[in-house]
């Protein structure tokens, strides 16, 4: 069994489908705890990324928002003492303007805190990134996901008017919105990362945004890019960067079709950043249970 010691990356998920994304995305897998504190209902998955032990979990089954994320974390970090990054990772909804071209299956974490983060920036610009063949690749070795996790056609990336709402039924936007009240927008070029990257402010609530109107007043004031409803319930709990896949675009128009691939791609970018951060800059950083305790002064990135 895995000694709780030996582990300093914390990685939460929300729901099932990231769960599923972050296992898939370890080196190795390792076997579970060989103790956990004795309050602690947290279902763990252990293993490692580069050379760094992570430790996995979930939010409970059905249940979301602020509230369900801090208890998660707080039990975790109780269970595994020497977490020292946390890492929020999972699916968002995007809010595209006119300076912020963000489109499905985009990736938006917070800037900096990482090192890491900076180099892999410069990385990606010179290079461009691979993420979306580092999803092929698990999916080709985990064949019976592909369904569900794969990336949908670009057609069904649709981003309808802030005005335009969905009627009040369960049929999808391909039956019952008007296509006039689409949003045209050309396809990215050859040249341009797909899917991008975007660095920038993620709101945080313990409710889903599902208003155009609302989302669009948001971005223009406080230059918003994401949405999403756990992070907040982890600013005194678990310290932590966030990152998000983008699923649907925070209006009426949702649906999970986007949500499997959202999910893979945002762990896809959370393991080539942990590739990037050296092991001796892990084994330095304070030990996220003495930050939380000394009550220190802490930037909560979402």
């Amino acid at each position: 069994m895995s000694q709780p010691g030996d582990y300093t990356v914390g990685w939460i998920c929300a729901i099932r489908v990231e769960y599923v994304a972050a296992q898939v995305f370890l080196d190795e897998e390792h076997e579970g705890p060989a103790s956990v504190s004795q309050h602690d209902n947290n279902s763990y998955t252990l293993g490692r990324i580069g050379k760094h032990n992570v430790v996995i979990a979930t939010l409970p089954f059905g249940e979301y928002g602020t509230t369900s994320a801090a208890t998660v974390a707080r039990d975790m970090i109780h269970s595994f003492p020497n977490i020292r990054v946390g890492l929020m990772v999972g699916i968002g909804g995007g809010a595209p303007s006119e300076s912020h071209d963000i489109r499905l299956g985009d990736i938006i974490p917070p800037t900096a805190l990482l090192t890491a983060l900076v180099g892999l920036q410069c990385r990606y610009e010179r290079y461009g990134h691979k993420l979306e063949e580092a999803v092929d690749d698990v999916l080709e070795k985990n064949k019976k996901l592909k369904r569900r996790y794969k990336r949908p056609n670009t057609n069904n990336d649709r981003l309808y008017r802030s005005e335009v709402v969905h009627p009040q039924t369960n049929e999808g936007c391909a039956a019952v919105c008007d296509p006039s009240g689409l949003v045209l927008r050309s396809e990215r070029d050859e040249d341009e990362d797909n899917p991008a990257i975007h660095y920038g402010l993620i709101a945080s609530a313990n409710q889903l945004m599902k208003n155009a109107l609302h989302r669009d007043s948001l971005a223009a004031e406080k230059d918003v890019l994401c949405f999403e409803m756990e992070a907040a319930g982890l600013m005194n709990h678990f310290p932590c960067l966030v990152i998000r896949g983008i699923c649907d675009y925070s209006d009426s128009h949702k649906n999970k079709e986007w949500q499997g691939y959202a999910a893979m791609i945002a762990a896809a970018y959370a393991k080539d950043l942990l590739y990037q951060v050296p092991l001796h800059t892990v084994q330095a950083e304070k030990k996220l249970s003495d930050v939380l305790s000394g009550k220190l002064n802490i930037l909560l990135l979402y």
